[in-house]
């Protein structure tokens, strides 16, 4: 009877072993099938990571030859800026040759445009002018020469029209006893006069005076004939003249 027990129990037991050595195969192989894979999935892990390095590498050798070209590119910008201020200072000083050529051109053309030369003669058909109760300015009214158009013979004022040195010239020719005085002004100033005192024997009598005067430009310069006096008047007696010696 015990023998039948141990014998149970000894078949029972070896049943029992036998299926949990079994069991233990069946894990075995299950952890290897897991080791496998997780062998396989860090063997694709390290070829993703050596591909991602790779492209890393790319890229930075990409980002690198990028940074060169954008360097080479801002030289290549900063040269373009240095040649561009060049030509803008050579255009500038080019523009100032350019102005500077218009002035003297423009100078030269003045300085053509700026002859002044005048003469004219009181007129009157042979006639005497004057006396007048007051200084009159005489009117020379038949114009001989107004190159620069400077002389009215409207008024009788010679205006300057630039700033230089005149000479002007007053000459007459009296018939009458009245005495003759004869003064030329600039502006308002006295500057030189030609005069012939009354006379009964001596009625016929020639004169003039000559100045150069400093004048500015817009200063008139007119000739009055005194009161109670007198010049003959015609187209080749008495006449004031003046031209431009030199500008200032």
């Amino acid at each position: 009877m015990r023998l039948t027990i141990v014998l149970i129990v000894s078949l029972f037991s070896g049943l029992i072993l036998a299926q949990e050595g079994d069991n233990v195969s069946e894990k075995l192989k299950a952890m290897e099938t897991r080791l496998v894979n997780s062998e396989t999935r860090l063997v694709n892990s390290e070829t993703r990571l050596v591909n991602t390095e790779t492209r890393l590498m790319d890229t930075e050798n990409k980002l690198k030859d990028t940074e060169n070209r954008l360097k080479d590119t801002e030289n290549r910008l900063k040269d373009t800026d240095n040649r561009l201020m060049g030509t803008d200072n050579r255009l500038m000083g080019t523009d100032n040759r350019l102005k500077e050529s218009e002035n003297q051109i423009l100078e030269l053309k003045n300085k053509e445009n700026k002859t002044v030369i005048f003469s004219a003669a009181t007129g009157g058909g042979g006639n005497a002018i004057g006396p007048f109760n007051t200084d009159t300015t005489l009117i020379y009214r038949t114009l001989i020469t107004n190159i620069g158009a400077a002389y009215s013979p409207s008024t009788g004022i010679f205006t300057a029209p630039v700033p230089g040195v005149y000479y002007f010239t007053i000459f007459y020719h009296a018939r009458w006893s009245y005495g003759t005085h004869l003064r030329i002004y600039k502006n308002n100033e006295l500057m030189i006069w030609t005069q012939d005192n009354s006379s009964t024997s001596d009625t016929a009598d020639n004169g003039g005076n000559a100045v150069f005067l400093q004048l500015v430009q817009g200063d008139q310069v007119y000739v009055q004939l005194a009161a109670s006096t007198h010049v003959w008047g015609s187209d080749h007696h008495t006449t004031f003249s003046g031209f431009l010696v030199t500008e200032m």
